[in-house]
């Protein structure tokens, strides 16, 4: 699909639109620019056609250039794998737009953020409590993500609006900020009848970084490692998410070699974290051993990373044009070797877990996640495939993926027991994706290309192991970052633990908790 056919596509359900513009920059990239009064009936026009929902919903402050704001609203057509963005003016006077979030669920807290960030009020939103910025230490009036921002002292102390269901034999049970072990800060608090969870209302927030304010302004060299200490977890996959952003503005084309060395880095920082997870759910049903043994394959997925790359989370990897680590004759029969005993000990752990029947009955149709939910919420990644949603970035968009048939994980219960086999699932399909990748690896293949920043725009994405990583960056004419919006997939799907637990009983929300194991500070920006 071309701008053209897309026009096309938005005039059968709007007769009366007439776009400002529309442009293709890069292949994968289509934006749209309309008026302030019809962007949200654009924006919806989209959400019909493509059946997906809102990606990424952001703001600029352009008063200084252009006096004026500009919102963005980002929607993904796998089909044909392509992006597009529907942009508009907003007047610095009285900055508002039509609220998204009645008609599309998944812009809602989209708009929250737009709005504590930058002043700019969506116009009969549903729900306009803050996100991020707490009350207690940020006063209201003080917009950080405007360029004029300046930190004032104290908050005001106010109360925050959770949701509450009233009623006899209603309780709510606290739980959080602070918990036990070294898991980031949450609040979450329950509404239980007797036992089964009846609502579940959560606020996040407490580790708020001010990240995207931290890159403004900052050069490509230090903003890489910046990126790669947003979710410590995902350190490739948002460091590899930054540079192809930035690899689009500066009209770089990365050689094969690369591209093979960042898929073989992208699934090791998958495995190590499925098999983490795994262990984690044994762990929170009492079942201890396999718990034991996942840390066991973790920490030696851990130390083949240190010996591939030199650093066991994958940092200091990617670079603008290329990679730093290249996997010599040596290294690859180290990973191939590491790679066989991986996977016989990953094929013991399966057993281990799917062999025991008191296992099984407890996270088998428990913290059930219906597809329909799934899909109002905007749920992406894992656990939007456990419930059915069959998308994943590396089946549409990478040339080395397609070329290794790649072979996504898809199941339809959406429960505890569905996103546990898409872990297994994707762990074995890692490792063989891996020795499809580093058989192509080329002895004297060239890692990297000479690039130079140059004024622009683009969206760089990677399917992280919880999902899509997603960076939008703007750059001045001296390359210098002006605007960087990032999306962690945790931001999509902690809304859908409240839906997971409901008509459970609180002793089991640990173990919903870590089927979905999402990220605080990948939310927390």
């Amino acid at each position: 699909m071309d701008s053209s056919e897309l026009i096309s596509g938005i005039k059968k359900k709007l007769p009366d639109f007439n776009a400002l513009s529309a442009s293709q920059n890069y292949p994968d990239e289509i934006c749209i620019k309309v008026t302030q009064q019809i962007f949200k009936d654009t924006c919806h026009a989209l959400y019909k056609m493509f059946s997906f929902p809102v990606m990424m919903f952001f703001a600029l402050d352009e008063r200084k250039e252009r006096g004026r704001f500009v919102i963005n609203s980002v929607f993904l057509d796998f089909r044909s794998a392509k992006w597009f963005i529907v942009s508009a003016d907003i007047p610095q006077e009285n900055p508002c737009f039509d609220s998204l979030a009645k008609s599309m669920h998944s812009a809602s807290l989209f708009e929250r953020e737009i709005r504590e960030m930058f002043g700019i009020e969506p116009k009969d939103s549903p729900d306009l409590r803050r996100l991020n910025l707490h009350d207690e230490v940020w006063p209201f009036g003080s917009y950080p993500l405007r360029k004029d921002f300046k930190a004032a002292e104290g908050g005001d102390v106010r109360d925050y609006k959770f949701g509450r269901v009233d009623g006899e034999g209603v309780f709510e049970v606290p739980v959080g900020p602070v918990h036990a072990g070294i898991i980031g800060p949450g609040h979450f608090r329950f509404s239980v009848a007797g036992e089964p969870i009846i609502n579940l209302e959560l606020r996040l927030g407490f580790t708020h970084r001010g990240v995207e304010k931290l890159f403004e302004g900052k050069a490509y060299s230090g903003a890489i490692r910046l990126s790669e200490c947003i979710s410590g977890d995902s350190s490739f996959a948002h460091s590899l998410a930054f540079t192809h952003a930035l690899e689009k503005i500066s009209g770089v084309s990365i050689f094969a070699q690369v591209a093979y060395l960042r898929g073989v880095f992208l699934e090791l920082e998958r495995m190590y974290n499925h098999v983490n997870d795994i262990g984690g759910i044994a762990i929170d049903v009492g079942f201890s051993f396999p718990a034991a043994y996942a840390s066991i394959i973790k920490e030696a997925i851990l130390q083949l990373n240190e010996k591939l790359s030199g650093n066991r989370y994958l940092k200091n990897v990617n670079i603008l044009g290329g990679v730093l680590a290249d996997i010599d004759e040596a290294k690859k029969q180290i990973l191939l070797d590491s790679l066989k005993n991986l996977k016989q000990d990953f094929k013991e752990l399966a057993k281990m877990l799917y062999s025991s029947v008191s296992f099984m009955d407890r996270v088998d149709a428990t913290g059930v996640l219906r597809r329909k939910t799934a899909e109002d919420l905007g749920v992406v990644g894992l656990a939007g495939r456990a419930s059915g949603i069959p998308i994943d970035l590396r089946k549409h968009f990478s040339w080395v993926y397609k070329e290794a048939k790649f072979k996504i994980a898809i199941q339809e219960s959406g429960d505890v027991l569905a996103r546990l086999r898409i872990r297994i699932f994707e762990f074995e399909e890692s490792c063989r994706l891996i020795e499809e990748f580093v058989g192509k690896l080329s002895i004297d293949g060239k890692i990297r290309v000479s690039a130079i920043l140059k004024e622009g725009s683009a969206l760089g994405y990677a399917e992280g192991w919880r999902g899509p990583v997603l960076y939008w960056l703007k750059t001045d004419s001296a390359g210098l970052i002006e605007r960087c919006k990032i999306v962690d997939p945790s931001f999509h799907n902690w809304q859908a633990l409240s839906y997971a637990v409901l008509g459970e009983i609180i002793p089991d929300f640990p173990l919903c908790n870590k089927s979905f194991d999402l990220s605080y500070s990948g939310n927390d920006l």
